[in-house]
């Protein structure tokens, strides 16, 4: 998930995510103030991995992910951070197919070169 804007962000005091097991996905604003990375445009490195009966993957990810931050109580807690941004609606989604390789294995080699260029996680990255 990207941002593609260099001003600073502002954030909602309350989440527009959806209450997952009855969770509240909001958190203080001067946590996500501590989490901002000044910089970089990427706020969150995920994956989506076809899983065990093959039937998730990308298209459901995505799906899920869109669907929490318009509210739904969706299992897509990853990422939250950013439905807390005033400008939710301005994220975009990229995506890096990897045919010959594990997704799971990809996205952690790219939040540590991120952590090692960056000196902290992406924003919405809330564990390796």
């Amino acid at each position: 998930m990207i941002r593609d804007s260099q001003s600073t962000p502002a954030f909602n005091r309350h989440s527009t995510a959806g209450r997952f097991k009855g969770r509240e996905p909001s958190v203080e604003i001067a946590q996500l103030e501590a989490a901002w990375v000044e910089g970089p445009s990427v706020l969150y490195i995920g994956m989506a991995a076809p899983g065990k009966s093959g039937r998730r993957g990308l298209s459901k990810r995505l799906d899920e992910h869109r669907r929490h931050g318009q509210g739904e109580p969706v299992g897509h807690w990853g990422g939250r951070y950013g439905w807390q941004l005033a400008d939710p609606e301005s994220l975009m989604v990229c995506w890096k197919p990897t045919p010959d390789g594990d997704p799971a294995t990809l996205e952690t080699e790219m939040i540590i070169n991120f952590v090692a260029d960056f000196g902290q996680l992406p924003f919405a990255n809330l564990r390796h």
